[in-house]
C-alpha cells in the first residue's frame, strides 16, 4: 500500500499546534513536540470530518490575531 494511503483498520488522532493549524498523525506514535492531541482518534475518514468541521479558517493564528480575526486556537 503507497504510504499515503490508510487501511481501514489504522487508526489516527487530529493533532493541533499554537498556531491552529490540524493534522492526522497515527495513533500509535508519540505526538511531536509543539503538537497536542485534539478530537477523536479513529479512522482517516473520523479524523478529517473532525478536521473538514473545526478548521474552517485555514490563515495560522497569529495571522488572524493580527488581522483582527479569531483570538484562540481551535
Amino acid at each position: 500500500m503507497p504510504a499515503n494511503e490508510a487501511s481501514d483498520t489504522e487508526l489516527f488522532r487530529v493533532l493541533v499546534n499554537d498556531e491552529g493549524q490540524h493534522s492526522l498523525w497515527p495513533a500509535g506514535l508519540q505526538v511531536p513536540a509543539g503538537w497536542h492531541t485534539v478530537g477523536p482518534t479513529g479512522t482517516k475518514e473520523e479524523c478529517m470530518t473532525y478536521v473538514d468541521e473545526h478548521w474552517t479558517d485555514l490563515r495560522p493564528l497569529s495571522l488572524r490575531r493580527a488581522t483582527g480575526g479569531e483570538e484562540r486556537a481551535a
